[in-house]
């Protein structure tokens, strides 16, 4: 009788912690990947550091994840509470400063990023009114951000998909001048799943150190756990490169 193989070997060592990388990550009452995102925090090497919606300070962390999930039950519209958790008043006066604190918004926390008004546009629901969970493929448009830096550009990489108010939507001249300052971060490749407009599945501030995206990247971080590559037949962990970006943005504003 045979054995039946395991889908991946999880029997590497743990890595190595990069010196004095605190990375924080903020729960909301409602967000669902905040342990998620630490987990992908300490496989790139850094330190995860906990946040609480209600902090009054920042502490010493030197980047933010706002994570996914439904803060404050979507009530209103998805992110329009979190914007005035006191908290986010710090992350956005750090993110504007001359420091430039590099800030990532996932799903939700992309959702909040905008309604922060860190990143043009708005979040409604997806064009088809249902909620959707997919694996999802992405083409990196640009790789010049505090957390893209360690992919290519045209790059395709596959990680999940998972939302109800996901589609992405501004007026034709800040989709012009996303275009135009090449701020498109991420599009979605093969088919559009939520109606997204000009298929944007996340996007970047004008500094680079704030970026948002629909999709999640931490769920595509370790071998046996992520999305199923479309092209390899392997498992995705395609979504690393956002946290070891981060890493390689903080080591080189730290020579």
């Amino acid at each position: 009788m045979s054995e039946t193989p395991l889908i991946a070997d999880l029997s590497g060592p743990e890595p190595a912690p990069l010196s004095g990388a605190r990375i924080g990550v903020v729960t909301f009452p409602g967000t669902l990947d905040d342990r998620d995102a630490a987990r992908a925090v300490h496989l790139a090497g850094a330190t995860p550091v906990p946040l609480w919606h209600a902090d009054e300070t920042l502490g010493d962390v030197d980047a933010v994840v706002l994570p996914g999930g439904f803060s404050y039950g979507d009530y209103l519209r998805a992110g329009a509470i979190a914007r005035f958790a006191p908290l986010m008043g710090k992350i956005v006066d750090a993110a504007n400063s001359d420091a430039k604190l590099p800030v990532l918004g996932i799903c939700n926390g992309f959702q909040i990023l905008t309604e922060s008004h860190l990143l043009p546009g708005s979040m409604i629901k997806n064009d088809h009114l249902k909620f959707i969970c997919r694996d999802q493929v992405l083409r990196v448009e640009n790789n010049q951000t505090a957390w893209t830096n360690d992919y290519e550009v045209g790059q395709e990489i596959t990680v999940v998909l998972k939302n109800q108010d996901g589609q992405y939507v501004a007026d034709e001249k800040t989709l012009d001048e996303l275009e135009g300052e090449g701020r498109v971060a991420f599009r979605y490749v093969g088919w559009n799943p939520n109606g997204s407009r000009r298929n944007i599945a996340g996007i970047t501030n004008a500094a680079g150190n704030v970026v948002g995206l629909m999709p999640h990247p931490e769920h595509a971080v370790e071998p046996g756990f992520g999305p199923l590559d479309p092209d390899a037949s392997v498992y995705s962990t395609d979504g690393l490169g956002f946290f070891t970006s981060v890493l390689t943005t903080l080591v080189g504003e730290s020579k």
